[in-house]
């Protein structure tokens, strides 16, 4: 009885260990640099393996192919088709408008290299060398801009992977291998009207980028970037455009080479 008793009485005065005080065990994951649950630091590679004539080149005009109306209920609605029409990429580059297919909607899609760092620990840095664009994303609380811009306004936060801190996928890429942690989920407005793809397949101001990013350790040691992106227009986008993204890991910034915008 004495033992039991004593037993008890241990029971009675361990500490109640709470959700949330383990990483992956409950409980809102810290923001910014403090809470990352994966690393997204460094330089990454676009590894094109679809859509290629429509990211490599620059599509002929009025080739819209995905976007134009089938049985009845295409991507882009009727006046998204005369935007579609009326490119124009000369009169883009005279108006100062060469860079609209290099804004927040299309910028993860454009074949370039991306370096990712901390701009400080509230603040991720995302450059591209293609456009030399620089889009920044906003954890923990932070003021809107007042007006809109080609990168538009960015809020982050971590996603802890479904299963716990090493379970399987973060909710951008469910059926993805181990995520070592989960994901980045980034949901960007305030946009300026831009171009999908460069033929000048539009998407408006009224434009909402929703985006998921994963990162996939393969057994070489290789590290690849799964970019899910989910624009939604109402505008000029009957429902929304989703694409997935690859980007690979480099060991350094060679090749790196900052680029101007270009209509074509």
């Amino acid at each position: 009885m004495a033992l039991l008793a004593a037993a008890g009485s241990a029971l009675l005065v361990t500490p109640v260990l709470t959700f949330g005080q383990f990483p992956g065990f409950g409980g809102p994951p810290r923001p910014g640099k403090p809470g990352a649950v994966i690393d997204l630091t460094g330089y990454w590679v676009s590894v094109v393996t679809e859509d290629w004539r429509f990211r490599m080149v620059t599509p002929p005009k009025g080739d819209i192919a995905g976007f134009q109306p089938a049985f009845g209920f295409g991507l882009l609605n009727a006046a998204g088709q005369k935007v579609v029409d009326a490119w124009d990429p000369e009169k883009d580059t005279a108006s100062g408008n060469a860079c609209k297919s290099y804004g927040a909607a299309a910028l993860m899609r454009v074949p370039s290299r991306f370096h990712v760092t901390w701009q400080d620990d509230n603040t991720m840095k995302v450059e591209a060398d293609a456009g030399t664009q620089t889009r920044l994303f906003h954890f923990g609380a932070s003021q809107p801009p007042a007006g809109n811009s080609l990168q538009g306004y960015s809020v982050a936060n971590w996603q802890p992977a479904l299963g716990g801190r090493f379970g399987r996928g973060g909710q951008g890429q469910p059926g993805a291998a181990a995520q070592n942690g989960g994901s980045l989920h980034v949901v960007t407005d305030h946009l300026s009207g831009g171009y999908l793809r460069k033929n000048g397949i539009p998407y408006s101001d009224k434009t909402r980028v929703e985006e998921y990013y994963d990162v996939v350790q393969e057994p070489n040691g290789e590290q690849w970037l799964i970019v899910k992106t989910i624009v939604v227009d109402p505008t000029y986008l009957t429902r929304s455009f989703i694409t997935s993204t690859n980007l690979k890991k480099q060991a350094d910034g060679t090749g790196w080479n900052p680029a101007p915008c270009s209509a074509w």
